[in-house]
């Protein structure tokens, strides 16, 4: 019998790379429920999301050194109007939305709140907020979050998460002592920021269920050293990379801004609104999360434009951050080229001495 080219053992017993390549992917397509290919589907497809970012308004009827709080309304109304106008997915305010007056008066402490709220809610997408240690100054979390609103997310929640198109975002509160007790009309040294166990518990739980891309939120820090960093960010890190899906983290806190890199993992920490006369001394920003995993920051004012370069999975071979049979049969025409494959003798050629 002739030899059949398309036959996985054609020409004198050789697999051929036609036939290879056409068995495989045929196999491969009859598995496509598998745990492989809908792991790398599930993982693997995120979409692009703009979304803004603005930190550290302090907004309260003064003015204390470089902090022009009472400008702040204005501020956020020109970061407002910015989004509305990029129709970004959504906007997230990182801590310290408020701040008090000397000696703190907890009813205007509230007005506050409720003033730079009703300026936030002017945005046309979902707002969300993260809680900053000053938000906690002259009034408890259950007041901060009975003023204002996180879209689609119960009232009473402190850390959180939600998804939006393809990517999962995660919202921490490191406003706890290092006993865990909450941060409560400012019974607390602003130096000791925690995330508790129970906290951490739920965010190893959160990200063991979501295979897309991760980006967190956070007011304080989780990188480097220093007061503006929570104590425990070590632990929070090994938690965000033993995950495997967490691509960056944007923070506020300290308010000169900065960025790092560690183990893979992205953290822009954005520079504060409140800090500097309006209008020059603004900023807010638009995140953008590319297909590929790359990020484009787009800062605003005093705020720092950054490209975080893709990050694929390393089966993702055509650059498309898909893991799909198209680069099944690139690394099976890669291996099929390969020197040593070609040169391997045909199975059952070497003789046996």
């Amino acid at each position: 019998m002739k030899d059949d080219p398309d036959h996985p053992r054609g020409h004198g017993g050789m697999v051929t790379r036609r036939a290879l390549l056409k068995a495989s992917l045929a196999s491969l397509a009859g598995l496509s429920t598998g745990p492989l290919v809908s792991r790398a589907g599930a993982a693997s497809r995120p979409v692009t999301v703009r979304f803004g970012i603005v930190a550290d308004s302090h907004y309260a009827d003064k003015t204390q050194g470089d902090r022009y709080c009472s400008q702040s309304l204005d501020k956020m109304a020109e970061c407002v109007e910015l989004m509305n106008k990029q129709e970004v997915d959504f906007l997230v305010e990182l801590g310290d939305f408020k701040d008090q007056d000397s000696p703190a008066v907890e009813a205007r402490t509230i007005s506050y709140l409720q003033a730079i709220e009703s300026v936030f809610q002017r945005c046309q997408r979902p707002i969300y907020h993260v809680l900053g240690n000053h938000d906690l100054d002259s009034i408890s979390k259950s007041q901060f979050l009975a003023h204002v609103e996180n879209t689609g997310i119960a009232p009473d929640l402190r850390y959180y998460s939600f998804d939006f198109n393809g990517l999962h975002f995660v919202v921490l509160d490191a406003n706890y002592l290092g006993d865990g007790t909450d941060y409560d009309h400012g019974n607390f040294d602003w130096r000791d920021a925690n995330v508790p166990s129970f906290e951490l518990a739920w965010l190893e739980r959160d990200l063991a269920t979501t295979g897309r891309p991760v980006i967190v939120f956070v007011h304080q820090q989780l990188d480097g050293e220093g007061d503006t960093v929570v104590k425990n960010a070590a632990d929070v890190r090994r938690v965000l990379e033993a995950s495997g899906n967490v691509i960056a983290v944007f923070q506020g806190h300290h308010h000169a801004g900065g960025y790092s890199e560690i183990h893979d993992i992205h953290y822009y920490t954005l520079k504060a609104m409140v800090t500097g006369a309006h209008p020059e001394g603004n900023s807010y920003a638009i995140v953008e999360v590319h297909q590929d995993r790359g990020i484009t920051v787009s800062g605003y004012r005093k705020a720092v434009r950054m490209e975080f370069p893709a990050r694929c999975s390393v089966a993702d071979l055509n650059g498309d951050c898909v893991v799909d049979l198209r680069d099944y049969a690139i690394m099976a025409d890669e291996w099929l080229s390969s020197p040593s494959r070609q040169a391997a003798p045909a199975p059952g050629s070497v003789r046996r001495r």
